[in-house]
């Protein structure tokens, strides 16, 4: 017969000749998947619990972080203070293991600082977890040993291979990708795209430490913060304790409204405090606010930066300005997994089971359903991105749902299904903080504020925020 463009033109019946471009079997790789360690992408709060879960089911694990240390990413945050108190920022299998060890939890109604969370919580857990968590390891790369996207034979039953920058090479039975999206900003330009000349200039991205190291930069100088969100108004906030550095606040909205959230009704009364100084700095001149702000293009005359806003009519506005603050949120890399099956859906780059879940121009963060691992899977058996990461770019993450998530993607890893489909989140009916507690804690160590996506918010549902009014409570 003849024969196809692929291969040979006829196969013995007596001699089987393998078939062209197949992989090899499994068998011939690697020992059995079982066999093989899980590997945890990132030791910040999510990926560190991640691995308490499967401590405590006693499944082989390694957690590699890019950074020098973990929490590696809340350390570039760590003069912040958040808006949830230590009882809402501690995963239950990681407590249970520190407890055992003799760790004696916060005070659980404290609000901590990022520095606060990682020397009291994930520096003794990521200790008790030895040499299991490794830092300086930076992964690369993600594929199927022996396959690229396009093999599917034998697939579900081959190792994931992983590649670090060091051209370490290793071997796991799954992926729980809990690498975050700090280090991938979104860019200044108000299309998604970069604006004109936004390479040429230095751009600070969200919560400068505006008060401490960075305060040189920012101080006596006229400074432009890009976004809507809470590291905006963290920044804004900041700044406007410098006496002579004037402040300019751009935002695509025709409002604040969204910024400055419920105020007196917020269920967190630091958070709501925030929205309220905000715009009493607003009302006051303090901070002029610009509306109906894209950022188009940016250029430059010495040390002046000027900023072009073109908006879709064409109008244009423009500032001059020593300083920019770009807070407009994050997305997610998926750069490491290209040659993974992903089904991400095509507007937040979640997956297309999650997306309506957390879609921020149907729901806030305390509107978002508790899901896990079904919500969560790939067509590519065994990869799992949780935490922030798995939102996309959905401003809607909360710390507890990434805790939920991780607890039922292990608990599937480990064959206990039915833990891993009962996914629920246990959400206060009420407030969390005590008002005079966040107002004690002020006058002591300053204003608390929270950080870009919500990542140490509480899981409270919020004032409803229209979507007109551009997306969730967190974002």
């Amino acid at each position: 017969m003849s024969g196809g463009c692929c291969g040979p033109a006829a196969v013995s019946v007596e001699q089987p000749a393998p078939q062209v471009g197949a992989a090899p079997q499994p068998r011939d790789l690697a020992p059995r998947l079982g066999d093989l360690p899980v590997v945890v992408i990132g030791a910040g709060p999510v990926g560190l619990a991640a691995a308490a879960h499967l401590a405590e089911r006693d499944l082989d694990f390694v957690v590699l972080e890019a950074g020098e240390q973990v929490g590696a990413s809340v350390a570039q945050w760590g003069h912040v203070r958040v808006f949830s108190p230590w009882k809402f920022n501690i995963d239950a299998a990681a407590r249970r293991l520190l407890e055992a060890d003799g760790w004696t939890a916060p005070d659980p109604d404290w609000l901590p600082t990022g520095a606060e969370l990682i020397d009291d919580y994930l520096a003794p857990l990521a200790k008790l977890l030895g040499d299991r968590v490794r830092t300086g390891a930076k992964v690369s790369a993600i594929s199927r040993l022996g396959y690229d996207r396009v093999r599917t034979h034998g697939r579900e039953d081959t190792p994931f291979l992983v590649r670090l920058d060091s051209g370490e090479e290793m071997r796991a039975r799954a992926i729980i990708d809990a690498s975050g999206t700090y280090n991938t900003p979104n860019v200044l330009g108000a299309g998604g795209i970069p604006a004109h000349g936004e390479d040429t200039v230095f751009v600070d991205h969200a919560l400068p430490d505006v008060l401490g190291s960075d305060r040189e930069r920012y101080a006596g100088k006229h400074v432009l913060v890009v976004g809507a969100g809470h590291s905006a108004a963290t920044t804004l906030l900041a700044l406007a304790q410098l006496e002579d550095t004037r402040i300019i606040w751009a935002i695509r909205a025709g409002g604040a409204a969204r910024t400055y959230g419920g105020g007196a009704a917020d269920a967190l009364p630091a958070r709501g405090a925030l929205g309220t100084r905000l715009r009493a700095h607003v009302e006051s001149g303090r901070i002029t606010l610009l509306t109906g702000f894209f950022t188009h293009s940016i250029t430059t005359d010495g040390q002046q930066v000027t900023v072009i806003s073109r908006d879709p009519s064409g109008a244009e506005q423009a500032v001059a300005v020593d300083a920019i603050v770009s807070a407009t949120g994050y997305r997610p890399d998926h750069s490491i997994a290209s040659e993974l099956r992903l089904d991400l859906d095509p507007v937040l780059g979640s997956t297309r089971a999650l997306a309506p879940l957390i879609d921020p121009n149907a729901h806030s963060c305390g509107t978002v359903p508790a899901h896990g691992v079904d919500e969560l899977a790939h067509p590519e058996a065994g990869y799992y991105a949780v935490g922030v990461k798995s939102y996309g770019r959905a401003p809607t993450f909360l710390m507890a749902t990434g805790y939920e998530q991780v607890r039922s993607v292990v608990a599937a890893l480990a064959g206990d299904w039915e833990a891993a489909r009962d996914v629920q989140l246990e959400l206060p009916e009420t407030g969390v903080c005590s008002s005079n507690l966040a107002e004690a804690q002020e006058q002591r160590v300053g204003l608390a504020t929270g950080i870009s996506g919500g990542l140490l918010s509480t899981p409270l549902p919020l004032v409803e925020v229209s979507a007109s009014d551009g997306g969730g409570c967190c974002g």
